[in-house]
Formats: C-alpha cells, sequence, structure tokens
C-alpha cells in the first residue's frame, strides 16, 4: 500500500485508544485545555481516516508521524527480550565445628548459651550441638522458631557434616570443620 493509501483507511480501535492516549496525556500535562481535550475527543472517536488520527495529535508529544507508526508496528513484531537482574547468592557465614574434646556448644539468646546470637528469632535455648564418637549431633532444645538442617525442621537429635546448612529461628549458618589442632573457636 502506498502512504497515500494508508493515510485514507479506516482507523483500527487500537489507533484510536492510542490516539485518546496521546491526548489524555496532554490534557494531564496542561498541553491542552478541558474543552481543547473534549472537542478532539470528539474528533477521534469520529474519525473516519488515519490522517484524521494524526491531525488531532500531531502538535501533542507523543502524536505520531508515518515514520513513528511503521517503526511501532515493526517493533510490536519482534519477539520481546526480557532480562532478569543478576543477584548474587547470599554469602552464609560459617559455624565452625569445634574439635573433639570441646564441651557441647549451647545455641541460643541468653547468657546460658556459649554461641550467642542477638536475633529476636532465636529462643534464649534454641539448641544444643555436642560430639557423640565420631559424629557430631545437632538437637532443639524446645525452641518456638525451630532448627532447620539444609532446609527441614529438625524435631530429633540428628547427625551433621561439614557443608551442612543450618537455620536457628532466621539465622543461617553453613556448618565448617575445624582441623583437630586448631583452637576451639566458633564465627559469625
Amino acid at each position: 500500500m502506498t502512504s497515500a493509501r494508508l493515510q485514507t483507511t479506516r482507523p483500527s480501535d487500537a489507533e484510536r485508544d492510542r490516539a485518546v492516549e496521546i491526548l489524555r496525556d496532554g490534557a494531564g500535562l496542561g498541553r491542552i485545555s478541558h474543552d481543547t481535550f473534549v472537542r478532539r475527543l470528539h474528533f477521534v472517536l469520529r474519525a473516519k481516516s488515519r490522517a484524521e488520527l494524526a491531525d488531532a495529535t500531531r502538535d501533542l508529544p507523543g502524536g505520531e508521524g508515518r515514520v513513528r507508526v511503521l517503526l511501532r508496528r515493526i517493533t510490536k513484531r519482534l519477539p520481546r527480550v526480557t532480562v532478569t537482574p543478576y543477584r548474587a547468592m547470599p554469602v552464609v557465614p560459617s559455624l565452625m565445628l569445634p574439635g573433639p574434646d570441646a564441651v557441647p556448644v549451647r545455641i541460643g539468646r541468653g547468657y546460658a548459651a556459649n554461641f550467642r546470637l542477638a536475633d529476636d528469632s532465636v529462643s534464649r535455648c534454641h539448641a544444643e550441638l555436642r560430639l557423640v564418637g565420631e559424629s557430631w549431633i545437632l538437637a532443639d532444645v524446645g525452641s518456638l522458631n525451630g532448627t532447620f538442617l539444609n532446609g527441614l525442621r529438625i524435631t530429633s537429635p540428628v547427625e551433621v557434616r561439614p557443608g551442612d546448612h543450618v537455620r536457628f529461628g532466621g539465622v543461617d549458618f553453613q556448618l565448617r570443620w575445624t582441623a583437630p589442632s586448631a583452637t576451639t573457636t566458633l564465627t559469625r
């Protein structure tokens, strides 16, 4: 079709909606008065050609000439590409498993705990980590918000290993091994 024939063809509902949107934006920005908006709105709704729509919006930002109409049609047919922002994995602090001669580790918010976590989701006496034979055992000691091992809430004592993820209430840790010659420390 030639450009003259395109201008004389009847506008689609989508083209009318776009023209009304341009008029609404122009009135909202104060570029045209309310009376002008109403007059042009009636003109757009009764328009019999695309040229009449273009005349009603030509002096407003977003009023589209033939080139813009063509570009908009082309971009509508192009596939959409969505970009999701990169989110780095959160860094989980390490909880070092003490050496074999260590006392049981009581985890909590209160003074009885030898590993204190100042977080409201942690109970005063939350959990206990102790060495039984060759294995480390993690037990919840009646906490309100629970103790979790690798995403699952524990209800009885379970064996833990270095690399496991543990959560006390809302505080996450990854278990790490302390070499037997190293001092007994817990890091947060």
